[in-house]
């Protein structure tokens, strides 16, 4: 269709048979073209007669940007769905291609897009201030492909600034927040950064190659497993590795076979929110450390056991 929308410019007049025998389609095909522009919003004119030809109606002026309905609602469901969950790069970016896109689309399909922009509402969680700059996304994308060494300007969660050389082995995105992994040449260690917390991105002429069968997103779970937090927690599962990874994150903790089950480690800033996680989970556990943990999950059953025994609203007390 875009072909045909083509030939209409570049030569108007041309007749349904040399426009079919130039796209190599049938005279039918042509006709469904024209109407299907037509229900686009660009007005196709078919002269009559033996001689008549396809033409655009003179003085329409084809706007830069041709999308059928999936593809507009495709790209404002694909804009919107990311500002919420912070896939994309910033809240103007999102908003001033919206707008760019609404400019551009035929007036009905414009109505009809600009309906689902106003009334979708996303039960996805809203992303926090973690937006990557574009520049950074970009550039690390770039040396990714192109297995080039990058030279970044990177600040710590302490706030520390530093300049590191890295290989960048891929980009994850996780939970709202954008991830690059590679080796990074200050510490002669596979790290995991933060893109929003890169303050600058350069690529260099130096080159790489990737371990074999690198797994990016594995090796950002790990990590994000591996944070230091204040608690070292470790545990085993009266379950299967398989199943217990059905339900915990590889983010939230590692799980390797043990005799007892499934051997559970982590780290946690919180022991009460860690016992939570394991009265939740539904399978018999055991504590190995730390005992601090041990406390949260009696204090827990504890409360539990309070709330259950709680009488309701009106009803008569036991000792009455």
């Amino acid at each position: 269709m875009l072909a045909f929308l083509e030939l209409l410019q570049a030569r108007p007049g041309l007749t349904g048979p040399e426009i079919a025998a130039r796209l190599e389609v049938g005279e039918r095909t042509v006709r469904r073209y024209a109407v299907r522009l037509c229900d686009l919003g660009v007005p196709v004119e078919a002269g009559r007669g033996r001689y008549g030809g396809y033409r655009l109606t003179p003085g329409y002026k084809l706007p830069p940007l041709m999308l059928t309905d999936d593809e507009a609602t495709a790209v404002v469901l694909g804009l919107l769905s990311g500002r919420r969950t912070g896939l994309s790069v910033g809240e103007t970016a999102t908003e001033s291609a919206l707008a760019k896109i609404q400019r551009v689309l035929p007036k009905d399909l414009r109505e009809r897009v600009g309906a689902v922009q106003e009334i979708v509402a996303l039960t996805t969680r809203a992303a926090g201030n973690h937006r990557p700059s574009a520049a950074a996304l970009l550039t690390l994308a770039e040396a990714v492909r192109r297995r080039r060494r990058v030279r970044l300007a990177y600040r710590s969660f302490k706030g520390e600034d530093s300049e590191r050389d890295l290989d960048p082995y891929g980009l994850v995105f996780h939970s709202g927040r954008w991830y690059t992994t590679g080796l990074d040449h200050r510490s002669g260690q596979v790290r995991t950064f933060r893109v929003d917390r890169v303050a600058g991105a350069h690529v260099t002429e130096a080159t790489f190659s990737p371990p074999g069968r690198f797994d990016p997103v594995g090796h950002v779970m790990e990590s994000l497993a591996a944070v230091p937090y204040r608690h070292e927690v470790e545990v085993v599962l009266a379950t299967t590795p398989e199943e217990a990874r059905r339900r915990i994150p590889a983010s939230v903790a590692t799980l390797v076979p043990d005799e007892g089950g499934t051997r559970m480690t982590g780290r946690a800033e919180r022991l009460d929110g860690m016992a939570q996680l394991l009265a939740g989970l539904g399978w018999p556990f055991t504590v190995i450390r730390p005992d601090g943990l041990r406390d949260e999950v009696r204090a827990l059953a504890r409360r539990l056991l309070m709330f259950a025994e709680t009488p309701k609203p009106g009803s008569p007390r036991l000792d009455e």
